[in-house]
């Protein structure tokens, strides 16, 4: 990827820009949005408000993997703020609906690095840049024009502050998208002088998306120019593959112009309801502070004491990352798009996008059952209402579309945890017909797992990974068929909750590829990685392993007991090898072979409790946490997506982890804070406290629930929803008393 030139700034001057808003003084002035934004991060930047339709933020020019979300910390140019943007995934998309002030002659291309005047990209520094929960400033140098964003869930709100100018414009860019998106229809047209509408449909990695918008102005508009990509048109209304346009006006010096802009899934109308019903006047600093407050109200879910300032950063803007997706993906009437390509109303629950779910199922979702407990409804309908309107529970769903990426049907577990854990804001007769007919289909694979067992490589690449996700997913429908009284549908799900044996190789010890006839895939190399094309997903044979945590017990049996478990384990976190020249990048953050910035080891430091060794977890979650979470721009260690990386740190610093998705148990490992208290619904907390607590006693000597002893090295849902204290002994050498018995340590079925 070559480098911009613009790109030269020093990054001591990342954070204090004095370009914008006063700053928020609730707990999410503790969000620091540069988190993420280097090295393979992918983290959006702009504004937003907690699961908000809108992210509006600014597109550098440069294009790439590490431009996923439109911008890098190593790029200082500006091409337009758009108004909706992923975070932190491995494919581009979205970037809809690009505005761009600008002024002198007219500009409709985005120009080059080389050849600015060619178009209307602009630098800034990036000492005039601010960045916080809900609000987003910058100065364009090339204009002197000083742009101030916020937002509601579904409207985009900019500020202007423009020089003296007989020629200041505002670019509207339809053709504009981020990553693999291009337009495909788009159309604008002046409705009166403040008011502009249209839309924008575009395929990329949602291959038929569809967005509409309305804008309003503060200024009346003197003209609009509309163009076919640069060809200037006729008229104040066009409807082309790539339409722009230009909104001009003078302007006196200082002069602000305001454009409220609402999105929609559904039509322009909808979008003008959603500003006239979450933004109905033009207090934009009083916007601000309501996203601020909005952002305090999430982010107080969880209150932490700690002397560490820097601690306090990680963690909140983690809480933060957890809670830019799922996206809303409705109107204010509850009027969505659904897969189906139908319009759907009155559905009763709010319809929700981005559902990165080969991610997120492993933390994030079960982070949601205790931190969000109101939205988990809304997702579990969400995904029912995509399995009825496509046939199967959604895989990696974007913009009503089935995008089909990454291996496994992950939705099976989110759904089943929600199921398991007793909540009852959806129709739980649907909910299993979903999991059953989604794990009972004939697509991806699965047709085989059904004749024979295992899915063989020479069917389909990564057949590995995608056995072992079916094997942790049919696991999960097994337990939701045995709490709805279906045993014959729990027997037959157990049996293939327990096929993952079936890739097993006990010569090598190791998970391996099978063909068809039967055989392993030769030549093995355990070490080796081919990315997309070889027998294991973004991952090699090391990093697969482990991913049985629906049977931990079942693992260590299959390698020869606590002693021989824990001494491969060892080796794992040492092993040096060449993974070869087509590994993923998506395997960063090693530990030997252990890979944190990638999902499929997320769990392997806490198997140790498993086979009674619980002190080695807490030193490799400990060096995890403060090693590979910092407050710098490259302080996510791989991609975010879409909420894992930060739930995996919200969850461990607390000092327990789901390792089984769906079993409603949550592992201990270390805690990080001396005390954090979860608010719960009805005014219920529960407090966990660490005494004794330091970057050197990290090792847990006992605990105590609600005062009395407690010796399991683990604590269910049903008793954190309960509320109570939990309180942590810590030292600096570990208690190998501590929760080493059998019946203290996790399982999987009791």
């Amino acid at each position: 990827m070559k480098k911009s030139i613009f790109s030269l700034f020093a990054l001591a001057a990342i954070c204090g820009g004095v370009y914008g808003q006063g700053k928020p003084t609730g707990l999410s002035k503790y969000v620091d949005p540069y988190i993420g934004t280097g090295f393979h991060g992918h983290v959006f930047m702009g504004a937003n408000v907690p699961f908000g339709a809108v992210q509006l933020g600014p597109v550098n020019i440069s294009e790439g993997w590490d431009w996923c979300s439109g911008y890098h910390i190593s790029d200082t140019t500006i091409v337009g703020f758009s108004h909706t943007h992923l975070s932190g995934t491995g494919i581009g998309d979205l970037g809809d609906i690009a505005l761009m002030p600008t002024t002198g002659p007219i500009k409709v291309a985005k120009g080059s690095v080389e050849n600015p005047e060619s178009g209307f990209i602009s630098t800034f520094n990036r000492s005039s840049e601010t960045a916080h929960a809900g609000y987003y400033a910058v100065k364009l140098n090339r204009y002197n024009i000083g742009v101030k964003l916020t937002t509601t869930t579904r409207v985009g709100f900019h500020e202007y502050t423009f020089p003296k100018n007989d020629q200041s414009h505002i670019v509207i860019d339809l053709q504009q998208g981020i990553g693999w998106d291009r337009p495909m229809k788009t159309s604008l047209t002046l409705v009166n002088d403040t008011t502009i509408n249209g839309y924008r449909y575009s395929e990329g990695w949602a291959q038929d998306q569809r967005i509409y918008f309305t804008m309003i102005l503060s200024k009346p508009v003197k003209t609009l120019t509309v163009y076919d990509s640069t060809t200037v048109k006729t008229g104040t209304s066009i409807e082309a593959e790539r339409a722009k346009g230009v909104v001009t006006f003078a302007t006196k010096e200082g002069e602000k112009v305001y454009v409220k802009l609402g999105i929609s899934p559904v039509s322009a109308e909808n979008a003008a309801l959603n500003i006239k019903t979450e933004l109905p006047g033009w207090d934009f600093n009083g916007t601000v502070t309501r996203a601020y407050a909005a952002w305090d109200k999430a982010l107080n879910k969880v209150a932490i004491t700690t002397p560490d300032e820097d601690k306090k950063k990680v963690f909140y803007t983690a809480m933060y990352h957890t809670m830019i997706a799922p996206s809303t993906f409705n109107d204010v009437n509850g009027d969505y798009w659904g897969t189906d390509k139908k319009v759907h109303k009155n559905e009763g629950f709010n319809n929700l996008t981005t559902f990165s779910l080969w991610d997120t199922y492993r933390a994030a979702d079960p982070m949601y059952t205790l931190l969000h407990p109101e939205r988990v409804s809304d997702m579990v309908n969400t995904m029912l209402a995509i399995y009825k309107q496509q046939g199967k529970l959604p895989v990696w769903h974007l913009m009503a579309n089935e995008t089909n990426c990454m291996v496994g049907y992950s939705a099976i577990p989110v759904v089943v945890d929600a199921y398991l854990k007793g909540y009852k804001g959806f129709d739980e007769k649907l909910a299993w017909e979903a999991v059953k007919a989604t794990a009972m289909g004939d697509e991806r694979g699965i047709k085989f797992v059904k004749s024979l067992g295992y899915v063989p490589a020479d069917s389909t690449a990564e057949s590995v990974s995608m056995g072992l996700e079916y094997a942790l997913a049919d696991w999960s429908a097994a337990q939701m068929a045995k709490k709805m009284g279906n045993m014959a549908d729990y027997e037959y799900f157990m049996k293939r909750g327990n096929y993952y044996k079936n890739y097993f190789d006990s010569k090598t010890g190791f998970f391996r590829a099978k063909l068809s006839d039967g055989k392993f895939r030769e030549p093995f190399d355990p070490f080796r990685s081919i990315h997309e094309r070889g027998d294991y997903t973004e991952g090699n044979a090391w990093q697969y392993q482990w991913l049985v945590p629906q049977d931990v017990e079942g693992l260590i049996k299959l390698l020869g007991g606590d002693k021989k478990f824990t001494t491969k384990l060892d080796a794992f976190f040492v092993a040096k090898g060449d993974m070869g020249a087509e590994a993923s990048n998506d395997i960063s953050g090693l530990i030997g072979q252990y890979a944190h910035g990638n999902e499929p080891s997320h769990h392997i430091t806490y198997l140790y409790t498993y086979a009674g060794q619980p002190w080695k977890t807490a030193e490799k979650v400990r060096y995890i946490m403060k090693d590979f979470y910092t407050t710098k721009p490259d302080g996510i260690i791989g991609n975010e997506d879409v909420g894992q990386m930060s739930a995996w740190y919200v969850l461990s610093s607390l000092g327990f982890y789901p390792v089984n998705p769906a079993n409603g148990n949550y592992v201990f490992g270390s805690p990080l804070f001396n005390e954090a208290v979860i608010n719960l619904p009805e005014g219920k907390k529960f407090k966990l406290t660490a005494r004794n607590n330091s970057d050197e006693n990290k090792y847990i000597q006992s605990v105590t629930l609600n005062g009395k002893p407690y010796t399991k090295a683990y604590i269910s849902h049903t008793e954190l929803m309960k509320g109570g204290e939990l309180v942590f002994v810590m030292g600096n050498k570990p208690n190998l008393k501590w929760s080493t018995k059998a019946a203290d340590r996790p399982y999987s079925i009791k």
